[in-house]
């Protein structure tokens, strides 16, 4: 995880306020809607006083319009929950030959800026890397030095072994408690039936899931010419030798259905799916991404 850009774009970035769709559970004021009601800046709503309300809360210019007590509603605004998780296995480790930074260099990146946002609003973040299972498991906190503990976590930590986020997922939910923000980074390369039914599952429990999608140009584009050996980062000793060919067609249209089927049913089951490839920035990347949450809120 690198330090936050200086540029332009990390200031825009830092004005952005990641802010969550649906309701999410807190403890303390910040910028996030919560269910519960009760003294805030923001007003809700009247309704009739009945017995045991706290006469404060009555709106005495209403009752001099109308000669009835209503009591004013607020909506309580708490802070924000949020876990990264990060995906480790091996083929997060792939750097293409035009690439400068592997998958998993772009995501330490990513997660850095996306963890420095978050705690700029005041909002909880905790970290989970993860290759099989879960390698390591990092307590959400809201305080600036809670990020070199997030930078940490991820530096020391090598990708290899094979992936299973499905497995993870579900290990991970009965431990995750109150509503939060889930955001994945993985470049997804597991089963899709296995893991939109693991997504499913912790939306049904409430939370809030954005998939950052990390590709390398060379798995959209398959540029590769002449007799190569394809081996396996998660596996080893797995490997194909092939002329590139003779199994592009194949293989990208394995791809498009692979991503069809992952797009189609985070769409189902209310997952934001955002694909990013590592030539990008991925400052520029986030400050899009985030621009949109802003635009359809």
């Amino acid at each position: 995880m690198n330090p936050p850009p200086r540029s332009g774009l990390r200031r825009t970035l830092s004005k952005l306020q990641l802010l969550a769709r649906q309701l999410v559970e807190g403890l303390a004021t910040g910028l996030h809607r919560s269910p519960h009601k009760g003294a805030s800046v923001t007003f809700k709503q009247h309704r009739p006083y009945v017995p045991g309300d706290e006469i404060r809360r009555l709106d005495w210019r209403v009752f001099a319009r109308t000669d009835r007590f209503y009591v004013r509603e607020y909506e309580q605004e708490t802070n924000l929950t949020a876990s990264l998780l990060v995906d480790l296995s091996g083929s997060m480790a792939y750097c293409g030959a035009n690439s400068s930074c592997s998958k998993l260099e772009y995501a330490r990146d990513l997660a850095g800026l996306l963890a420095t946002t978050l705690i700029q609003q005041q909002d909880a973040v905790g970290l989970v890397t993860f290759d099989q299972k879960i390698r390591s498991l990092v307590p959400a906190r809201s305080r600036p030095s809670h990020l070199p503990v997030l930078q940490a976590a991820l530096a020391q930590e090598i990708p290899s072994g094979e992936t299973s986020i499905a497995q993870v997922l579900r290990e991970l939910a009965p431990r995750l408690g109150r509503r939060r923000l889930l955001i994945l980074i993985s470049d997804c390369l597991d089963e899709p039936s296995s893991l939109l039914k693991a997504l499913a599952q912790l939306r049904h429990q409430q939370h809030e899931i954005i998939v950052f999608q990390v590709f390398d140009r060379d798995e959209l584009t398959f540029p590769f010419q002449g007799w190569t050996r394809f081996e396996s980062l998660e596996a080893e000793g797995i490997h194909l030798d092939a002329d590139p060919a003779a199994i592009r067609k194949t293989y990208l249209e394995n791809l498009a259905r692979f991503r069809a089927e992952l797009s189609q049913g985070c769409s189902r089951h209310q997952v934001q799916l955002c694909p990013v490839i590592t030539d990008e920035p991925c400052e520029s990347a986030l400050s899009a991404h985030l621009s949109r949450r802003l635009l359809r809120r």
